[in-house]
């Protein structure tokens, strides 16, 4: 475990605030996408093949700081797309670490080195580096040749700037526990602060989709990579929980509500990777939103996802819970071995429905509204 101290106590303070007042549904950590743009093509992301004048489109400061007071989440993720791309991202997260928000910045780190002098070290401050594996397994899933090491030289600049730097990694059917193993330690070697670990993103528009891990196959995955890790000190930014689930220890239900995404179409239902409607208000989303309609067992989509923008609340709240028993997890790590947790049934679950398509008309007619009336005071002039 390697979550910052000032950061676990804060946070923790604020779940048992949540809890003391009743409050059974509550943000913990704001997943925010400035845009949708991006400067790379990777086949598992399903975030850039929106129409032009979607990608367009991103969140100014204001929006985005807004959406911070609006949600309350002490964790703001920023991804994208390509966060660095935005133009002003730099008073973006200037403005939420003035909140005393703990702010992770997602990034491919091609831009990172150029970008450095914009920020500064910060305890509420983290690069999140995108990294799916040692150079070649890395390279192969972003579809592009030398990122892998423009990526580390970026992170070790950063390191030299005083900056903390995790890195985030996706582990996608096929993975090789081994490999696995060996990237674990090359990036401990590295010098990165910890990392976040997650399996395949079950994106529906993601040009690939035949290497998203399904459950059982995600915890065979995982047990086998831990089992390699056993007496290494790898330092993951995750509940030892959450990781015990990913080890198919704990029988877990989604919390989508506990990391609500707010984009360029606005709150995004019912989470970051899903986007089945959009509430205009954090309010809305969290009080109009038929949270029961979704997660493993309720609909055909979420039956084989174990990702942490789910499950890492759900984790960390069983945390809070039962101190001592996350604290021996962290100690002895996630047990690889054994009968796994009763798995959620499957039976009662409903049909997955087509709904991005009308989405993605209704926004490009938003669009379209917004932009007419600049267009023809642009023709007069």
């Amino acid at each position: 475990m390697s979550v910052p101290l000032i950061q676990a106590a804060l946070v923790g303070a604020y779940v048992v605030r949540q809890r003391l007042s009743g409050n059974r549904r509550f943000p913990l950590v704001l997943m925010m996408e400035p845009l949708f743009r991006c400067n790379l093509a990777c086949a598992g992301c399903g975030k850039i093949d929106y129409p032009e004048p979607i990608l367009r489109k991103r969140l100014s400061v204001e929006e985005a700081l807004q959406s911070v007071d609006e949600c309350g989440a002490p964790v703001v993720s920023i991804a994208g797309g390509e966060p660095l791309l935005h133009p002003e991202i730099d008073k973006i997260t200037e403005g939420i670490i003035a909140r005393r928000k703990f702010v992770y910045l997602c990034t491919n780190a091609l831009l990172l080195e150029k970008r450095l002098d914009r920020f500064k070290p910060s305890p509420f401050f983290t690069w999140s580096v995108h990294l799916d594996g040692s150079r070649e397994e890395h390279d192969h899933a972003v579809c592009q040749d030398g990122v892998f090491d423009r990526a580390v030289a970026a992170i070790r600049k950063a390191k030299e700037r005083g900056f903390r730097v995790n890195i985030n990694t996706t582990l996608f059917d096929g993975a090789d526990p081994d490999r696995v193993a060996a990237f674990f330690d090359e990036v401990m070697a590295i010098g990165v602060d910890a990392m976040t670990v997650s399996p395949g993103y079950a994106y529906e528009r993601a040009p690939d989709q035949a290497h998203f891990l399904n459950r059982r196959k995600t915890k065979e995955l995982f047990r086998a990579v831990f089992q390699r890790g056993k007496g290494k000190k790898w330092r993951f930014s995750q509940s030892s929980l959450f990781l015990d689930f990913l080890a198919g220890n704990q029988t877990y239900r989604c919390s989508p509500w506990g990391n609500p995404t707010r984009n360029v179409f606005g709150w995004q239902r019912p989470c970051y990777l899903l986007g089945e409607g959009y509430a205009p208000t954090f309010k809305a989303l969290m009080e109009e939103t038929d949270w029961d309609a979704y997660g493993t067992g309720n609909y055909e989509k979420c039956a084989d996802c174990m990702v942490h923008s789910g499950y890492e609340p759900t984790a960390v709240e069983h945390t809070i819970s039962n101190p001592l028993k996350a604290l021996v997890t962290s100690l002895r790590g996630p047990r690889t071995t054994g009968p796994m947790a009763p798995e959620i049934n499957l039976d009662r679950q409903r049909p997955a429905e087509d709904v991005f398509s009308r989405h993605v008309a209704d926004a490009l007619e938003r669009i379209e509204a917004e932009e007419t009336p600049r267009k023809r005071a642009g023709s007069r002039v």
